[in-house]
């Protein structure tokens, strides 16, 4: 009821201001409009709340009131306290809101969300821009967790799913009488490589024409101090070229390794500048050699240079039988002690391999070269930057039954 009264008494009071501007106006001989922009003046003071400037005004406000009153009711306006009628109601809304539920309903507009929220229209159409399997789409999601993994490209290079899909960071699959790429991911990226550095240790080793059958002595100089690995090959332990030879590519001995290019004519300092001499020479340009064991991450190459270097140690016989003989005994000490291949791979029947190397430091991950019998084709199969344990061993497989499933379709395994 109160606010009735205010809305009444507000029309009263600008109905009487505007008399009375008028009335001024007039006497004083002004034009009309300029009465008007006085009764705009007028307005605000009655909105703050001051009490009618005339006699008029209060005179206005019984007459207000009784015309609410007929336009609602034939009863007077009820006092407070009382209930309103439905006409009062609606009168008193009319009156005092209009610009309140304009108000409101333009900010429940702006408020509201649309019908359809943006959200999940854009879902929907992220989940058709996501190409492959689910493994895909989670490679493309998940973040990288180190550094070396900033140049790894999506896992899978092919645009329709259900084709080669491979892990490794770096990839190539190379037909070794051609030399054309069926596959190649990252191919040209330079990354540490590991203990791949052992089949330029042979080749360097072999291609001096040594004495295999000379002995060499494990030293202190031998020690891994860098990375701390293990060895069974302790200092003093005397074996010949051939089985250090041996055990470097078959079991990855490290000691075995440094002490072949430590027993190179001119020392350690000469053997590693072999090394990079025998890459250059292969055309091998983004290649670096600091030591002859890899345990260095100084030791560089990609994955197009590896190609090159495993397609010229196929051409050593005795590359090709030490890196994949599946194990041995080599006495040692006076004692026979049995090593085996790092690569799976060599010991199954599925694969007809002839060359194979494995690698493994923090900086490099898992790494792998081979030279393989696929699908009655020769390729040379280079993976680099594995971070899973038996990722390596999984792209390799996967390598292998892509290539036999295009032989067996009739078709050729095309480059991408």
């Amino acid at each position: 009821m109160r606010s009735v009264l205010r809305a009444a008494v507000f029309l009263a009071v600008l109905l009487s201001a505007t008399v009375l501007s008028i009335d001024f106006a007039q006497a004083a001989g002004k034009p009309k409009g300029k009465a008007e922009a006085a009764a705009k003046q007028a307005a605000p003071a009655v909105n703050k709340g001051k009490a009618p400037a005339s006699r008029q005004a209060r005179a206005a406000e019984p007459a207000a009131r009784k015309s609410l009153t007929k336009a609602g009711s034939t009863k007077p306006a009820p006092s407070a306290g009382k209930p309103q009628t439905a006409a009062t109601r609606n009168a008193a809304r009319q009156l005092a809101a209009p610009t309140s539920r304009t108000s409101s309903r333009h900010a429940s507009q702006l408020a509201a969300p649309p019908a359809k929220a943006p959200g999940r229209s854009l879902a929907q159409a992220a989940k058709k821009v996501q190409p492959g399997p689910a493994s895909h789409r989670l490679a493309l999601a998940e973040p990288k967790k180190s550094v070396r993994h900033a140049l790894a490209s999506p896992p899978d290079l092919w645009q329709e799913p259900g084709q080669l899909a491979v892990h490794s960071g770096s990839a190539l699959v190379v037909a070794q009488d051609s030399s054309e790429a069926l596959y190649e991911k990252n191919s040209q990226a330079v990354l540490p490589i590991a203990s791949i550095t052992k089949v330029m240790t042979a080749m360097v080793v072999l291609d001096s024409m040594p004495s295999l059958q000379a002995p060499i002595t494990i030293t202190e100089e031998d020690v891994d101090y860098l990375r701390g690995s293990r060895s069974r090959l302790h200092v003093g332990t005397v074996l010949t070229r051939e089985t250090a030879l041996l055990l470097a590519l078959m079991s990855s001995e490290n000691r075995a390794a440094n002490a072949l290019g430590r027993n190179y004519p001119g020392g350690l300092a000469a053997f590693v500048a072999a090394m990079n001499r025998k890459a250059a020479s292969l055309g091998m340009s983004s290649t670096r050699f600091e030591d002859p064991t890899g345990l260095s991450s100084n030791n560089v190459s990609t994955a197009r240079d590896l190609a090159r270097m495993v397609a010229a140690a196929h051409r050593y016989p005795l590359i090709r039988e030490f890196s994949t003989t599946t194990g041995a005994r080599a006495e040692v000490n006076g004692r026979e002690i049995e090593f085996h291949n790092t690569n799976q791979l060599v010991s199954s029947p599925t694969w007809e391999i002839g060359l194979s190397k494995t690698g493994y430091i923090q900086e490099a991950g898992k790494c792998l070269v081979m030279q393989a019998r696929v699908a009655e084709k020769p390729v040379v199969i280079v993976l680099l930057d594995a971070a899973g344990k038996q990722t390596r061993i999984g792209d390799a497989n996967r390598i292998k039954r892509w290539m036999e499933s295009a032989s067996a379709s009739g078709r050729s395994p095309t480059r991408v």
